[in-house]
């Protein structure tokens, strides 16, 4: 699955610390036939240290293996 990251949305407190992050992606498999997008709500905590493209990528990939195998 390829997955993009589209935007990331942070919300900061009144003291300038990261709240919450809503990262907004979209996925394709490499010969298109299955699509997906969403928005994946992360905490202070798990944004903390991942604020790469890349980390955040495996991290929606976590997400969507957790939703989709449950």
């Amino acid at each position: 699955m390829i997955i993009q990251i589209r935007s990331t949305n942070v919300q900061w407190t009144d003291e300038g610390e990261v709240s919450s992050v809503q990262i907004s992606f979209s996925g394709h498999t490499a010969e298109r036939n299955i699509n997906i997008n969403g928005i994946i709500p992360l905490t202070s905590e798990e944004y903390r240290g991942n604020e790469s493209i890349t980390a955040l990528t495996g991290i929606v990939k976590q997400h969507l293996a957790t939703r989709l195998s449950e």
